[in-house]
């Protein structure tokens, strides 16, 4: 069994630092857009997860963990659509209803130049904020400057602001087309979701007590996968 681990929007593969030191051999790679990996001419979460497939180049039987943005990657992925083979997937903390005034909110982050900061520790601010890890991460660890880059003495978020434009995710869609054993998961304090919108889509809901939106974060061991 291969797991894969698939982090949110504006974050890096560097959050699940925690629970891959609980799970040897997992993979944590950056999203397209996010940290080191490419960007996307168009975000999509078909486009995502096509580019995420790329590297694992036909695995079977992967156990895909997936953070919000990443959970619906995974349940992309999960369709049989893009050449692996995924037996199971844990999406964590998924945003299932929304508005259209958070989708516009979304669109216009798309929209906006790239942000240009005179010191790290601004850039590193606005990193955590971005990415929901502020208070979770101290700023001076090494995992914040994976989500940064240093260009001609000034510091900006790896993050192709563009990712923000993905939309909002097709869950029953995604549920139905699903090949894999699908677990829906959230932290009960999670203010982007609640027990009822998971229970109404799906009949495997998890709910991690006390634990919030980066539940996998703040208590890496309360995210099992065994």
């Amino acid at each position: 069994m291969t797991v894969l681990l698939l982090h949110g929007l504006g974050a890096t593969g560097r959050v699940w630092d925690g629970f891959r030191s609980l799970n040897d051999g997992s993979l944590a790679p950056d999203l397209p857009g996010h940290g080191t990996a490419a960007r996307l001419p168009e975000y999509t979460f078909s486009s995502m997860a096509a580019a995420v497939a790329e590297e694992l180049q036909g695995s079977s039987d992967l156990t895909v963990v997936g953070h919000s943005l990443g959970g619906v990657i995974a349940l992309e992925l999960a369709s049989g659509r893009y050449g692996v083979q995924v037996a199971t997937v844990i999406a964590l903390g998924v945003k299932v209803v929304w508005s259209d005034d958070e989708l516009a909110r979304a669109g216009a982050l798309a929209q906006r130049p790239i942000t240009w900061f005179d010191t790290r520790d601004e850039a590193a601010a606005r990193y955590l904020k971005v990415s929901g890890l502020q208070g979770l991460v101290d700023p001076s660890d090494d995992s914040v400057d994976h989500g940064l880059q240093h260009e001609g003495g000034r510091w900006r978020l790896a993050l192709d602001p563009k990712a923000f434009g993905v939309g909002a995710p097709d869950m029953p869609e995604l549920l139905r087309a699903g090949q894999a054993s699908v677990v829906l998961a959230r932290g009960e304090l999670d203010p982007m979701n609640t027990d009822a919108q998971l229970t109404a889509l799906h009949d495997k809901v998890i709910t991690l007590p006390g634990l919030g939106h980066n539940a996998h974060v703040e208590d890496p061991a309360a995210l099992s996968i065994r």
